[in-house]
């Protein structure tokens, strides 16, 4: 027999010691809830439309949404070290978080909707335009104790703005180096915010859980007894076989374009009516004819492009990053062991992040032995399914590669980690052997490790004195010599503020020292509004190194 759920807390006194998981059918709407016991037994049954649950943490989801999409300025929060809160927010006095970091650290002294100066009025007619929780509409009920509908808050989470840079950010709370378990056992596949509470309103008491989306964007919620930290660590397990794995969905920031077969001269395109493909998108199988006399199958699902230039015939293939990965592990190696294969996506996901070229909205690669091999077909469902549970994580820090059989200097030989795999080795594991002074980040900030650039860090330290009088009369100005200049792997230049970090290619060219001096500017100016001003930082910058 099915437990009875009391509609007033998902969690009571008498719940046994399972954890409660209810996902939202995208498609149809419809929620089912299952109920997981540390052993891996799984009871399902449909969601109890009156199951309420206390909001906890997750009020913290929805004011980041709402200062996201209406592109509240980001005021940052420094750690005073007066408040016993702030261990949700810094490891240290004086350290300063965004606002993406707080809401991975679960932050509540940052999103406090009065220190962001979030209007009562403005906030009700923001939220009376979209979905949100029955309650929530006021903003005094946007608080941990609140408790709201688990339907209603799997329909709020389907539609919330700001939901594709939300799960971006969220992959942190599994990434996060004090909960390593986390990665090993569930990957890139949860983007959630975590949440604790008193269980009855005792405070000698908890249940938590957590709340968010798979990688496809299904909506889901989770309660059991005891601190979120203990949720994950005690069902991670099994979670990770309850869980389906999802695909990431192609959206205008995560796809590749290849050029296929690169290195390898194209003589004819023929269909399978053995006839000259035409020039456009194609369709079905297709034979290519190399120069060299070779020939091979390739299949299009209207995903390859050929064209037709100076002579030549060339293939293009644009496809979802996630399913970029699952043919490269198609083509350069296999799915099994499973561990292995897991270690070799996040390592050519890496590769792809700190090689490939920017084209257009897309980033773009050859396929090439000299770069990443890909197959020109879709990709299997067993590499699909890795590139999946791995999607977005990378790994952070010097450069990496891999070879089927021969090692080398931060490189993933395929052969030892198909050996460590079957000797119980995990793709973290695996990874930490092969790239010793790496460590696993996610795609949007792969810049969590330093490889110092010793040279740029001379410059601008030997900069600052003559600066200085020109900088101490701008407003907000706050020298400082507290950071470090490291190697950017790949994208714009930029400042790491929580780790005090500034990532650029080098310090050669006008255009270099011009990124350094803006991204240190932004440090000196973090405390005061123009640090936010890219204009002014921008403008400031060149006047550095045209008139000092």
């Amino acid at each position: 027999m099915l437990f009875t759920l009391l509609p007033t807390f998902a969690v009571t006194a008498k719940t046994p010691d399972v954890l409660q998981v209810a996902l939202l059918n995208r498609s149809n709407g419809v929620a089912q809830l299952a109920r997981l016991k540390a052993d891996g037994h799984v009871e399902r049954s449909p969601l109890d439309n009156s199951l309420q649950t206390p909001l906890g943490s997750i009020w913290k989801l929805f004011v980041y949404a709402y200062a996201v999409d209406r592109q509240l300025p980001d005021p940052g929060y420094t750690c005073q070290g007066h408040d016993k809160e702030e261990v949700y927010c810094c490891s240290q006095k004086g350290e300063r978080i965004d606002r993406d970091t707080a809401l991975v650290r679960s932050c509540g002294l940052y999103f406090s909707p009065d220190r962001l100066g979030v209007d009562a009025k403005a906030w009700r007619a923001y939220w009376q335009q979209r979905i949100i929780p029955a309650g929530l509409l006021e903003l005094p009920a946007v608080a941990p104790k609140t408790t709201v509908n688990v339907q209603a808050l799997l329909q709020a989470l389907k539609v919330l703005p700001a939901q594709q840079q939300a799960r971006a950010v969220l992959l942190d709370v599994l990434l996060d180096p004090h909960r390593s378990d986390l990665i090993t056992h569930l990957g890139g596949r949860l983007r959630v915010k975590t949440w604790s509470w008193y269980r009855n309103q005792d405070p000698n008491q908890r249940i938590g859980g957590f709340a968010g989306w798979l990688t496809d964007g299904t909506p889901l919620w989770a309660a059991g007894q005891g601190t979120s930290v203990d949720i994950l660590a005690k069902y991670g397990q099994v979670l990770d076989s309850f869980l389906p794995i999802t695909a990431v969905q192609l959206e205008a920031d995560n796809c590749v374009d290849v050029n296929l077969f690169a290195r390898y001269p194209i003589t004819a395109v023929y269909d399978r009516h053995k006839q000259i493909a035409e020039s456009g998108v194609l369709h079905g199988a297709y034979r290519l004819q190399f120069a060299n006399g070779n020939t091979i199958g390739i299949e299009s699902a209207g995903d390859i492009r050929l064209s037709r230039q100076q002579g030549k015939l060339l293939l293009r293939a644009r496809m979802p990053r996630e399913e970029y990965i699952a043919r490269v592990l198609d083509r350069e190696a296999a799915a099994s062991p499973l561990q292995a294969a897991r270690a070799l996506a996040i390592t050519a996901r890496s590769y792809l992040l700190q090689n490939a070229a920017h084209d257009g909205e897309c980033l773009l690669i050859d396929d090439s032995s000299a770069s990443q091999r890909v197959a020109p077909r879709p990709a299997s469902e067993a590499s699909r399914a890795v590139a999946a549970w791995t999607a977005d994580v990378v790994l952070a820090g010097e450069a990496v590669n891999y070879h089927l059989d021969t090692a080398g200097p931060n490189r993933l030989v395929w052969r030892d980690a198909v050996a460590q795999a079957n000797n119980g080795m995990n793709f973290d594991a695996i990874l930490q052997q092969a790239f010793p002074r790496n460590s696993l980040a996610g795609w949007q900030k792969p810049a969590t490790a330093c490889e110092t650039l010793a040279d740029a860090e001379d410059w601008l330290k030997k900069k600052l004195p003559r600066w200085r009088e020109l900088l101490d009369r701008e407003p907000g100005y706050d020298e400082t010599s507290a950071f470090s200049v490291c190697r950017l792997q790949a994208g714009p230049s930029h400042v790491d503020k929580n780790s005090r970090r500034i990532f650029v290619r080098s310090v050669l060219s006008q255009q270099d020292r011009l990124d350094i001096t803006h991204e240190y500017l932004h440090l000196a100016f973090e405390a005061y509004p123009s640090g936010q001003d890219e204009n002014y930082i921008e403008h400031l910058a060149r006047r550095l190194l045209l008139e000092l």
